[in-house]
């Protein structure tokens, strides 16, 4: 992957976040290596309330925040959680939000980021194999229903697909489809995701190329499935204790210096 560099328009939207975070990456098409020129930035993180509000009557007011905008031309949406709601998620067969600890397109770091990775490892279950095919099915559903037919969720359907399936064989998250090609060696994959690089958000697809595409997926499935059976993830994660420990140093201050 070739290195990322932090758009300006991008870390000044992280700085100016209302509280502090514990990281910020980038997610979506960026990260799965296929942005369209025109494609937004997706910023996802984890910040920390201050302990008055967590500790309140109202923590669940703050514990999303959401800016969507044009900033200097740039389209950029950033979501983050506070700690206690995104460990919980981690805790959870939530593949998305442990894609975005694992990101390597990172905006902000901190000691205790890397810690978290540390911990997000022991996370991972057999279990998360229901995210990706969800997911599988949520984009199958999208590629289907629209014409003309989008590259867009075809390709998002494939990056899902062989996320799982490396996840279940290997206990590792990869979100980039280009680098989860270099395993899977699909020759469809490269025309896609040149397809997406150099056109619009609406690139769309030939029909006739929808048999093939659909029989692609499905012999996919059948191999996340089978990966899934063979996994030698366990079935609970054991990170929890870890990941209560770290939120409450972090929350009380005790923070790596």
């Amino acid at each position: 992957m070739p290195e990322f560099v932090i758009d300006p328009r991008v870390a000044a939207q992280v700085a100016e976040h209302r509280y502090p975070l514990l990281f910020a990456t980038i997610s979506g098409a960026h990260l799965y290596g296929f942005p369209s020129p025109d494609s937004d930035f997706d910023i996802r993180g984890a910040h920390i309330l201050p302990l008055q509000d967590a500790l309140g009557l109202w923590p669940d007011k703050h514990d999303t925040v959401q800016v969507c905008g044009i900033r200097d031309g740039l389209e950029i949406d950033l979501v983050t959680h506070d700690l206690r709601k995104f460990f919980g998620l981690m805790l959870k067969r939530n593949g998305y939000v442990m894609e975005q600890v694992f990101s390597p397109l990172t905006v902000l770091t901190t000691p205790e980021h890397a810690e978290l990775k540390s911990i997000a490892s022991q996370c991972l279950t057999r279990h998360h194999v229901h995210h990706y095919k969800g997911f599988f099915h949520t984009q199958w559903k999208l590629f289907e229903k629209e014409r003309p037919r989008r590259v867009k969720p075809l390709l998002y359907t494939y990056r899902v697909l062989l996320t799982g399936i490396h996840l279940m064989r290997t206990e590792e998250i990869e979100a980039n489809l280009v680098t989860l090609n270099n395993e899977f060696r699909l020759p469809q994959i490269p025309d896609l995701v040149a397809r997406k690089l150099a056109g619009p958000e609406q690139s769309t697809l030939p029909e006739t190329d929808v048999t093939f595409h659909e029989s692609e997926c499905k012999r996919l499935l059948t191999q996340l499935e089978a990966a899934s059976d063979a996994s030698h993830l366990p079935d609970v994660p054991t990170g929890s204790s870890a990941l209560n420990d770290l939120l409450v140093r972090v929350r009380t201050g005790l923070r790596s210096q």
